[in-house]
C-alpha cells in the first residue's frame, strides 16, 4: 500500500503511543514513538537528543550541570554546529525535547536510557570513564522497570560489561545494556545523524535489539543498513573507525613531506591515488594534522587498549607520531623562511578551530602553532568566524583577537592559514597584499592553487607542493 502523508515525520504528536505512517512511494510501515532520557547535554548527548526529538520521540536531556541546564532552558546551545539551535527551538516548542537536572524522573520516565558522557584522556592515553561509570550508576539507583541503556559514548571494548555490573548491583530490575556509537562529523552532526552511513546496535539481546531497531526505523528508510553484532564488537567498530580515518591523514602527510623532497606535487598524486575505488577520495588531503575530540582521543585510547592486553599497535604509534610531528611542519617553514628570527615579527592567523564549521579547538593544530610561534617571540593577530571565545580561554591576552579576517592582516609580515573555512578560499587578494608588509603567505590547508598565487604574486608555501 502507498498514499502521500499530508505531515512530516517530525510533525507527530510525541504523545501517541505509536503510527502507522508512509511516505510518497515508500510501503506502509510501523513506527513507535518512544520516551527517551539522554544522560550528558555535550556535543555527543545534545545532537543525538534533539535528532531522536525530530523525529516524534519525546526527549528528556539531563545534565548535572545547574548552569548548562539553565542555559539550555533559556534557549543557549553551548557547542556551534550548523543548524542544531534551530532543530532544539523546533522541538522545544512543540514539546518533545526539555531539559533537567532531575535524572530521576527522566530515568523512570524513559524506556531507553542513553549515556552520553565525555571520555576524555587520562594522563596514559585511556579513555576516562568516571562520567560513564557514575551515569550508570545513577540509572541503577532510580531503575523501576525493564528499560534499555545505550552506551553512547566512544567507550574501550569492556565498558558495556561495568555497565551492567554496576546497574546489576544497585536493582533487580530487569535491563539491557546496549553499544551504540555515534559516527558524527563536527560541522554535519545533525545531517550525519539524520542521514546515516548505517547505525550499528551491538547487544545479545533479541529484545533490546527490537526496541533499538524501531528508534532507529526513521532514519534509515532509504537504506542505510543496521548492523547488529555483540557489544565488544560495536565497542571495537567506533574505534577502528577513527584509527582508519587517521591513518589515511597521517599517511597523506607523510607523503607530502617526501613529495617536496623529491619536486612532487601532492595534488596530483591525491588525484591519483584517490581515483582507485579500491581507495576513494575521502580524507586524502594534507595538511598541518589532524585534531578535534575524536581522532586524537580515540587512537590513543586504541592504543592503550592494546598495551593493556600485551599487544602493540605498531602502525596506530606510528600514526600518532606522524600526526604529532605535522603540527609543526608549518613553523618549520617559516623559521626557514625568515632564518629562525621570529623575534617581533607579527602573523595574521585565519583559523583556529581544528577544521571549518565548529567552533572547537581541541587539539588543533592552529594552538600548537601560536605556541610555538609565542615561544620564539612572535606576535599574533587571530581571526576564526566561530573559535574566539574558545581560543581566548587558550591564550588571554598573549594574542590579539580579530571578527574581521581582514582586520587581522593589517601591519603583519605574513598570513598563516590554519584552518579551511569556506570564506577563506575565495579571498581579496589585493585587499591581502595591501594590508601586509610583504605579499606572503603559508597555508597549512592548501586551499590556493600555486599557480593562482604566482599570478597573484604572493610567495606562496603549502604542503606537499613546491614553493611559489
Amino acid at each position: 500500500m502507498y498514499f502521500n502523508t499530508k505531515f512530516a515525520l517530525g510533525e507527530l504528536s510525541a504523545y501517541t503511543p505509536g503510527y502507522r505512517i508512509a511516505h510518497k512511494y515508500t510501503p506502509l510501515y510501523y513506527i513507535h514513538l518512544m520516551k527517551i532520557c539522554v544522560i550528558g547535554t555535550g556535543y555527543v548527548g545534545l545532537v543525538d537528543g534533539t535528532c531522536f526529538a525530530e523525529t516524534g520521540n519525546t526527549v528528556v536531556c539531563v545534565d548535572s550541570n545547574k548552569a548548562k541546564i539553565d542555559a539550555l532552558l533559556c534557549g543557549q546551545i553551548p557547542i556551534y554546529e550548523p543548524g542544531l539551535d534551530a532543530l532544539v527551538g523546533k522541538n522545544v516548542t512543540k514539546n518533545r525535547l526539555s531539559f533537567t537536572t532531575d535524572a530521576k524522573t527522566a530515568i523512570q520516565n524513559a524506556e531507553i536510557c542513553f549515556i552520553s558522557v565525555g571520555t576524555p584522556p587520562g594522563e596514559d592515553g585511556s579513555a576516562d570513564l568516571q562520567y560513564v561509570l557514575s551515569a550508570a550508576k545513577t540509572i541503577g539507583e532510580h531503575l523501576n522497570g525493564y528499560k534499555v541503556i545505550v552506551d553512547k559514548s566512544t567507550v574501550p571494548v569492556g565498558t558495556a560489561d561495568k555497565v551492567r555490573e554496576i546497574i546489576a548491583g544497585l536493582t533487580k530490575q530487569p535491563f539491557d545494556v546496549v553499544s551504540n556509537p555515534e559516527f558524527l562529523k563536527e560541522g554535519a552532526a545533525v545531517e550525519d545523524f539524520l542521514k546515516p552511513d548505517r547505525i550499528v546496535i551491538g547487544t545479545e539481546s533479541d529484545r533490546a535489539y527490537a526496541l533499538m531497531e524501531k528508534l532507529y526505523a526513521p532514519f534509515v528508510r532509504i537504506g542505510a543498513p543496521i548492523i547488529r553484532m555483540t557489544t565488544r564488537s560495536a565497542e571495537m567498530t567506533k574505534y577502528a573507525a577513527n584509527a582508519m580515518l587517521a591513518t589515511r591523514i597521517s599517511f597523506m602527510n607523510d607523503l607530502a613531506n617526501l613529495c617536496e623532497l623529491v619536486e612532487a606535487d601532492i595534488d596530483m598524486v591525491r588525484k591519483g591515488l584517490g581515483s582507485d575505488s579500491r581507495i576513494g577520495k575521502r580524507f586524502l588531503f594534507p595538511g598541518i594534522g589532524y585534531g578535534g575530540s575524536c581522532f586524537p582521543k580515540d587512537v590513543k585510547a586504541i592504543i592503550r587498549t592494546a598495551q593493556e592486553n600485551a599487544y602493540s599497535l605498531e602502525l596506530l604509534k606510528a600514526v600518532e607520531a606522524v600526526n604529532e610531528k605535522q603540527k609543526h611542519t608549518l613553523v618549520e617553514k617559516i623559521k626557514r623562511h625568515y632564518g629562525s628570527k621570529l623575534s617581533g615579527k607579527k602573523f595574521a592567523v585565519w583559523g583556529l578551530a581544528f577544521k571549518p564549521q565548529t567552533d572547537d579547538i581541541r587539539e588543533a593544530p592552529a594552538i600548537v602553532i601560536i605556541k610555538e610561534l609565542l615561544q620564539a617571540g612572535a606576535q599574533i593577530s587571530a581571526s576564526d568566524p566561530e573559535a574566539l571565545a574558545e581560543t581566548k580561554k587558550v591564550f588571554g591576552n598573549k594574542i590579539e583577537y580579530q571578527p574581521d579576517n581582514y582586520a587581522a592582516l593589517d601591519g603583519a609580515d605574513a598570513l598563516l592559514i590554519l584552518t579551511e573555512w569556506r570564506e577563506y578560499r575565495e579571498p581579496d587578494f589585493a585587499r591581502i597584499k595591501s594590508a601586509l608588509k610583504a605579499p606572503l603567505i603559508f597555508d597549512g590547508r592548501n586551499i590556493y592553487s600555486t599557480a593562482l598565487m604566482r599570478e597573484q604574486g604572493f610567495t606562496y608555501y603549502s604542503i606537499g607542493r613546491r614553493k611559489v
